[in-house]
């Protein structure tokens, strides 16, 4: 019959072989130990599950398990663990190592079990074993007329605006008390020292986590709270006292298990922003707001441009904590341009006056780093974005 679930039973357990055989739609083989049951699977005979005793001559359940998956073929077949007894040791180590599904004598009846086998088996072949993709290497390499052209002007420009800088650094220092600059660390292709004119109070670094729950316009979701140390596992609930699913972490005077410490914060960082980005910021003073309507405060960066941190034209240096969370293939790809000055994402949107998604802006700093994807720079695409900065440098936005 076409419908038949075959499966391979490893193990030498009368009262499982014989009750798996009078199910219907299921098709048995048998191995009795070990070495018969690599035999069957290297034969390439269509297996649609393996159903392995946790003790079998010639091995156990778990090295059978690491042998199964160390080889990708049977990567879509799943792989289910029986024990006569609950054994604490062996239900843990079946959890960490991601054992598909874990029974204790008897089993559950036919129509439970085929259907379990059947979910088992159409959720590995969507989610473990995909379609295998070529996978083109970027190599990144800094154009030589990108790095002239950075050069001259940084160098240029320094020398012709270190007038209004000196000005604009009195109105600071006469306005607030602290530094006129501020450094930071950026990512850009590397981690590097980030300067800029400052335009808020000093310390207001200390207000910024605050804000970013309350004002980040990238938010679009209710933030969920931190950790939550008392709240139990639903894994380690299931065992004795004193037993955990999984190693024990030691965090602030707190104790939780890897496994919901990893599941919490999972769930948290869905409601995380990438971006960060404050409207009516109350920490911009009103020098700063002057310097940041007219992007003055971003004149200090030619001296990142000079030293090669940064270039004139590029995807936007982020701070470190924002940088964390786009480290997903899908996401990455913006690191592969260097960080700048100016680039796609404002003069696209930054000038006109409009407010701009996180997806937008994500979808944007991919799309001009695809242009350093083999030979595809193109010098002239920069100096049309640079000209189409200069309008965009008189902004009435404050972020």
């Amino acid at each position: 019959m076409e419908n038949l679930i075959q499966i391979l039973y490893i193990g030498n357990a009368t009262e499982n072989i014989e009750l798996l055989r009078t199910m219907p739609n299921i098709s048995l083989n048998v191995a009795e130990n070990i070495l018969k049951a690599v035999h069957f699977l290297q034969s390439e005979q269509i297996t649609d599950a393996i159903i392995c005793e946790g003790a079998v001559p010639g091995g156990d359940g778990m090295s059978m398990y690491d042998w199964v998956r160390k080889d990708s073929k049977y990567n879509e077949i799943p792989f289910i663990l029986v024990c006569f007894e609950f054994k604490e040791n062996m239900f843990r180590s079946s959890f960490i190592k991601r054992i598909d599904d874990f029974y204790v004598t008897p089993l559950p009846s036919a129509e439970d079990l085929t259907a379990r086998i059947q979910f088992l088996r159409d959720f590995r072949k969507k989610t473990v074993h995909p379609v295998a993709e070529e996978i083109k290497e970027w190599k990144y390499k800094m154009p030589f007329s990108k790095r002239v052209f950075d050069i001259a002007v940084s160098s240029t420009a320094l020398i012709l605006i270190s007038p209004i800088l000196l000005i604009v650094m009195l109105a600071i220092r006469i306005e607030s008390k602290g530094k006129v600059y501020y450094i930071s660390k950026r990512v850009g292709r590397k981690t590097f020292d980030f300067y800029k004119l400052r335009s808020m109070r000093s310390g207001s670094d200390a207000e910024l986590s605050k804000l970013a729950k309350e004002k980040n316009q990238y938010n679009s979701s209710k933030p969920l709270a931190e950790i939550d140390f008392i709240k139990p596992c639903p894994r380690c609930s299931i065992l004795t006292d004193g037993n955990t699913c999984s190693p024990v972490l030691h965090i602030s005077d707190q104790n939780i298990c890897d496994y919901w410490y990893t599941m919490q914060k999972r769930e948290i960082g869905k409601t995380k922003s990438a971006f960060v980005k404050i409207s009516d910021d109350p920490r911009i003073t009103k020098i700063g707001k002057i310097i940041r309507n007219t992007s003055i405060d971003e004149l200090p960066q030619l001296i990142n441009v000079l030293k090669g941190d940064m270039s004139i034209v590029g995807n936007r240096p982020l701070p470190v904590y924002e940088a964390e969370l786009l480290t997903i293939d899908a996401m990455s790809t913006r690191f592969l341009a260097p960080a700048g000055i100016t680039g796609l994402w404002q003069v696209e949107l930054r000038g006109k006056g409009g407010n701009m998604s996180e997806e937008e802006r994500k979808r944007l700093d991919n799309e001009y780093a695809g242009h350093f994807a083999g030979d595809s720079y193109s010098f002239w695409y920069d100096i049309k974005l640079i000209l189409r900065t200069i309008p965009a440098m008189f902004q009435k936005d404050t972020v």
